[in-house]
Formats: structure tokens, sequence, C-alpha cells
């Protein structure tokens, strides 16, 4: 057998190997090690150039030991648990209203733009009045390195309560046509903050009216994301991230309930009604999926038992290159 071939056949049966197992359910690969040992490859590709003309007997144990010991630090590692970049818990927050549009201050600074409220450094709450014409309304995210969860209604039409520690929110809202359209983004948080003290990481606690009909886009890089949406009336929700954790659990249907999924190295899960009628186009490449209780029609496509008769239905689009997807029934 030709060395130069054995270490590229090596790292193949390997990654396939693991893809098979993880699917067959006898190992469970926690995908966010690829993030948090991404040098394991450069470590490979290096060792494999200094030996690149040797064709000892030595030389070829060295090189797979330590393409075999790479991915088992992949495979059984558990580094993601000790430095991340979101907190495993989240901080409670109070539940009392503040009846101001815009934001309020609690323990630092903000400055006015012409587009709306920046806040910087310190707790935040950021408001927008609910007002009975408000029939459909869009929730606009963006920006990485933080903790976005949604559960609970409000008064208002927008309420998000934040923590930030890197970076600042910015707040603006608008009114396209007839949509109300919210938006907080993270702005100038530039790189990884890989902090032991969990509690020091962004959060932003958002709250909805439930009497709109929301559009929700989400835009992040390095994020968690929890939603809770079986209180509101959704139409649409997008979620578009690189390393992320993101799940999502959705309520009754509207007519066309649609969800768009886009991520690069990512844990993704949707949890729909048991008795709503889901449809799932996966291209999902690398990635791996698991879809309790839907019967596969096609390569790509997935169904609940009686789609097609049902007047409300739920799509779902996903898409990604090494993620982890999720579709649960509940």
């Amino acid at each position: 057998m030709r060395s130069d071939k054995l270490i590229p056949g090596a790292i193949l049966v390997c990654i396939g190997g693991i893809f098979l197992l993880h699917n067959f359910n006898v190992i469970h690969f926690d995908w966010m090690n690829i993030l948090y040992l991404w040098p394991i490859f450069l470590i490979i590709g290096g060792v494999n150039l200094v030996f690149a003309g040797n064709r000892s007997p030595l030389a070829t144990v060295v090189k797979l030991a330590v393409v075999i010991g790479g991915f088992a630090l992949l495979l059984f590692g558990n580094f993601g648990n000790r430095y991340h970049f979101w907190p495993s818990t989240f901080v409670h927050f109070d539940d009392t209203d503040n009846n101001d549009d815009n934001s309020s201050d609690d323990d630092s600074d903000s400055t006015s733009t012409n587009n709306g409220v920046v806040k910087i450094e310190g707790s935040s709450v950021f408001n927008k009045e609910y007002t009975p014409d408000a029939k459909y309304a869009r929730l606009n995210i963006s920006g990485g390195a933080t903790t976005y969860t949604l559960s609970d209604t409000t008064t208002e039409l927008f309420k998000a309560k934040t923590k930030e520690f890197y970076g600042k929110y910015e707040f603006n809202t608008s009114k396209d046509d007839s949509v109300y359209v919210v938006d907080l983004n993270m702005k100038n948080n530039k790189g990884w903050h890989f902090d032991s003290d969990n509690n020091k990481s962004n959060l932003a606690n958002i709250q909805l009216n439930p009497n709109p009909i929301w559009d929700i886009y989400v835009k992040t890089g390095a994020t968690k994301l929890d939603f809770d949406l079986t209180k509101f009336k959704i139409k649409s929700v997008t979620l578009s991230g690189g390393a992320a954790s993101m799940s999502v659990k959705l309520g009754a249907p509207l007519e066309k309930t649609n969800v768009e999924v886009s991520t690069g190295v990512s844990e993704v899960t949707i949890s729909v009604p048991k008795d709503a009628a889901c449809s799932i186009n996966a291209n999902t490449g690398l990635s791996s999926n698991e879809f309790q209780g839907f019967d596969k029609k096609d390569n790509n496509t997935y169904e609940t038992a009686g789609f097609d008769a049902a007047k409300n239905k739920i799509y779902i689009h996903m898409s990604g290159g090494i993620s982890d997807f999720k579709v649960n029934r509940y």
C-alpha cells in the first residue's frame, strides 16, 4: 500500500465511521467538538507534511497515531462544556413591565442615535408599544455570542431585557406598509469569548405580544437560541447561523407556517405539535438528521401521516454543512 494514500484513506474511514455510528445511535457525537477542537486538523496536516518524504514504518505509525488520536478526541471529548461562549443556564429576569417605548437603563450608560437606542456594557430594557392596528409584525434579530430566549407574552408589542458584556445592542422600530418591524442587533461584538465564568456572556430575554401574526428572522454567529413559540401566531421562522445551538418549539400552525433553517456547524432542534401536519425538506450534506414520527417520501422529503389532506400545515426546510438536525413531535 502506498503511504501517500494511507492517511487520506484513514481520515475518510474515520469520518464515515463516526457518521454511520451516530446515525444508528451507537454513539452520540457532540458536533460542537468540531468547533472547539478544529486545530486537530491543522496538527494532522502538519504531521503529514513533516513526514511527507519519509516512507519508514515508524513515520507511518506516527501519522496513523495522530489521525486516530485526533478523531478519538473529537469523538469522546467533552470540551464544549468547559469553554463555552454562551451560558449553560439562563439568568432570571423579573417580569415587571416598563411602559416606556425604546429602552431604560439599569447600570450603565446609553447613547441615542437617529436610528434608535444603543446600549453598551450593562443591562437594558427595550420596548415597543402595542397598538390595536398591529395585525402583522416582524422581528429581526442579528448578532452572535449571545443567548436568546423567547417564551413569555407582554402587553407591549415587543419587550427585551438584556445583559451586555461584549459589544452593544442596537434597537430600532419601523413600519413597512401594514407590518410593524422590530430590530434587535448586537453590534461591535468582535472575536470569540471563551470565558470560564459562564455568567459573563451576552443575554437577551425577549417577549412578544400574542395578538399579531409574526414573522421571525434570526441571523447570528456563535449563538444559543431557545424559543418557545407556542403562545404566538407564527407565519414564518427563518434561522441562519454559523456555530449555533438552536431550539424552537412551535404551536398550532396557521394555514401555512414556514420554517427555514440554514446553518454551518450547529445543533438544531425543531419541535412541532403531534397533531400538526408537517413536511420536512432536508438538504443537509454531511449533517446528521433525526426526524421522529415522519414518513420518508424520497431522499430529501419527510411528511407526517395525512399531510396532504390537512388544512393547516408546517413546512420545514433545512440546509447545512456539518450539523445535527432534529425534528420532534410533542
